[in-house]
């Protein structure tokens, strides 16, 4: 009898241990975190910074026009549970965003804004929206949005020409808002 006991033990043993590393594989395959290539830090407003190269400062519009929308479409699910996409959409958490590109910031009908986003001024443009999706918290300090952005250039850009697609009359979306 002690033996089946055992048998028992171990065998609970094995199968949660194997329960365990099936649990971890499924999520690093299902979520991928990646590190920032680097991490920038704006100067204080009132010293004005010195010129500085940017490195590979690449036009938002060329990663913008030649996206692949289905997967701007499939990276726009982790933004479903607070926002709608569609025409006449309703506000959820965060606001419809129906033709968001050249729209006025803050301007989504209905919705309630932060005083951050609401001081902002101005119309998202491919370069606005692809440094607020870089970081919410950065662009517009004191935002209510909790999602931390993406990091990945790439997948913003996926995810700028699906929204740009959002429009009764879509079309390539300008970095500068000219």
């Amino acid at each position: 009898m002690p033996s089946s006991l055992f048998f028992k033990l171990g065998a609970s043993l094995v199968l949660s241990l194997l329960l365990v590393f099936l649990v971890n594989f499924l999520g690093d395959a299902l979520v991928s975190v990646s590190e920032p290539a680097a991490t920038v830090k704006t100067p204080a407003a009132d010293p004005p910074a010195p010129p500085v190269k940017a490195a590979a400062a690449k036009p938002v519009i060329q990663p913008v026009a030649k996206t692949d929308t289905g997967r701007g479409r499939k990276l726009f699910r982790k933004c479903k549970s607070c926002h709608t996409p569609n025409k006449g959409g309703g506000n959820r958490v965060g606001p419809n965003l129906w033709n968001i590109l050249g729209r006025a910031k803050a301007s989504a009908p209905g919705y309630t804004y932060s005083k951050a986003l609401s001081s902002l001024g101005g119309t998202w443009t491919a370069a606005d929206l692809d440094a607020f999706l870089t970081s919410p918290k950065a662009f517009a300090k004191g935002t209510r949005m909790s999602f931390r952005g993406f990091k990945k250039a790439e997948d913003r850009a996926a995810i700028i020409g699906f929204l740009g697609g959002l429009s009764e009359a879509p079309s390539p979306p300008s970095g500068d808002g000219r």
